[in-house]
């Protein structure tokens, strides 16, 4: 069984993009930077909902091309390009580099593909992985939370039925007061 794990920038007041999806705030260290593509390194399949999707395809198709880009960034390109991904999305008609595009039942796919062999997956975007954590689906969260207050946005976590306890595994302080937290579900 697949290890299934959401993980992302967040703010101090639990926001993943501020209101009108602004995520200025959240420009990594090189060192923050560096756990997300170690992160992705370790991945076998990435899942992302279709505004997120829009997001990442936007950019890093070409991202190692980019002027002053550093080599941490073309390792990233590199992988995000060559890495199977999974696009969850009513709204996106096409995807590319290593994509396959569901429209159908997102969480009855993430269960499928989660009791398959293989190694872990990471899932990116807030309804889709909203629902994965309402089915009970997440087995771990990695928050890198910035010391900003944004007020309101795109919540990292979805409303829930009922509580989810968890383990702490990790914490670290990264550059410029970003807090690195990772919790499992206890099960």
């Amino acid at each position: 069984m697949r290890k299934l794990i959401y993980g992302m920038n967040v703010s101090l007041d639990g926001y993943i993009a501020a209101p009108g999806d602004d995520i200025g705030w959240s420009v990594p260290s090189d060192e923050l930077f560096q756990f997300w593509s170690d992160q992705l390194r370790a991945t076998e399949l990435t899942l992302y909902g279709g505004k997120l999707w829009q997001t990442m395809s936007s950019y890093w198709p070409t991202g190692d091309q980019q002027p002053g880009v550093t080599p941490a960034q073309i390792e990233f390109a590199r992988r995000w390009r060559d890495m199977a991904k999974v696009v969850f999305s009513s709204t996106v008609d096409k995807v590319d580099w290593n994509t396959r595009l569901v429209t159908g039942d997102a969480v009855a796919e993430i269960t499928r593909l989660k009791a398959e062999d293989g190694g872990p997956m990471d899932i990116g975007g807030a309804t889709l992985a909203g629902a994965a954590m309402r089915a009970g689906l997440i087995d771990e969260y990695v928050l890198a939370t910035a010391p900003v207050l944004v007020g309101g946005g795109t919540s990292f976590f979805a409303a829930l039925d009922s509580w989810v306890n968890l383990n702490l595994v990790e914490t670290r302080t990264l550059p410029g007061g970003v807090i690195l937290t990772r919790y499992e579900t206890r099960r």
